[in-house]
């Protein structure tokens, strides 16, 4: 046996497993820019209200950006410990040049399961 520890296993946050959710629903084309989390409460549930600004930049990814902002609303996300209540793209900006790209930004509200 080898007296060396074993590194720490990194525990991934509910906001590390919603933006690897989000990466899958957009088929891994979007760059994550910007991500905040707020807490959010009322009188029955606790969560995280997240904001995120996601940019697609080139053809096939713009083309999966637009149905990322299609599906995002209704999708159903399974993230352990977490509902998601409510997802919406908030605003979306479009560019054709110099390259096409699709910059977005969505809120999602997280609720604690339990």
């Amino acid at each position: 046996m080898s007296d060396e520890a074993a590194p720490p296993r990194t525990r991934r946050t509910a906001a590390d497993r919603l933006r690897a959710a989000l990466a899958d629903l957009h088929q891994h084309r979007g760059q994550v820019l910007t991500h905040t989390e707020k807490a959010w409460a009322s009188i029955t549930f606790a969560g995280t209200r997240h904001s995120l600004a996601i940019l697609f930049a080139g053809d096939e990814a713009v083309e999966a950006g637009e149905q990322f902002v299609a599906v995002l609303p209704d999708h159903e996300f399974a993230i352990p410990g977490q509902l998601v209540a409510d997802a919406g793209v908030v605003e979306v900006e479009h560019r054709l040049t110099p390259e096409p790209r699709l910059l977005l930004q969505c809120e999602l509200l997280l609720l604690e399961e339990g």
